[in-house]
């Protein structure tokens, strides 16, 4: 079992900068892939972006909505994922979801992880 608690979320003007972080427990943090998706209301839940815990896989990959703005990175020795995001748009409001995979690539589809997050709200006023 693994347990995903983000941190994070609030509310920032259309332009402004927040960081999204998720603590990960319970599974060896360095062999799991780990991927930010998110929920607008009214929406499906869409992915954002994912890294890969092996160095030759296609990682990380990013939404093109977020493509330029976001950036995800992982600290093994934290057993920490975060995405850093900047020039926030109303657009982007929604609950953002951490999640685990143990797949090592092709780790864009929700079906492809085990384990979630409670979520963490963003909301960007304009």
């Amino acid at each position: 079992q693994v347990q995903l608690v983000e941190s994070g979320g609030g509310l920032v003007q259309a332009g402004g900068s927040l960081r999204l972080s998720c603590a990960a427990s319970g599974r060896p943090f360095s062999r799991t892939s780990m991927g930010w998706f998110r929920r607008a209301p009214g929406n499906e839940r869409e992915f954002v972006s994912a890294i890969s815990w092996v160095t030759w896989a296609n990682s990380p990959v990013y939404a093109d909505s977020v493509k330029g703005r976001f950036t995800i990175s992982r600290d093994n020795a934290r057993n920490t994922v975060y995405l850093q995001m900047n020039s926030l748009k109303p657009e982007d409001t929604a609950v953002y979801y951490c999640a685990a995979s143990t797949l090592r690539d092709g780790i864009t589809r929700d079906y492809e992880y085990d384990y979630w997050g409670q979520g963490t709200q963003v909301t960007v006023s304009s």
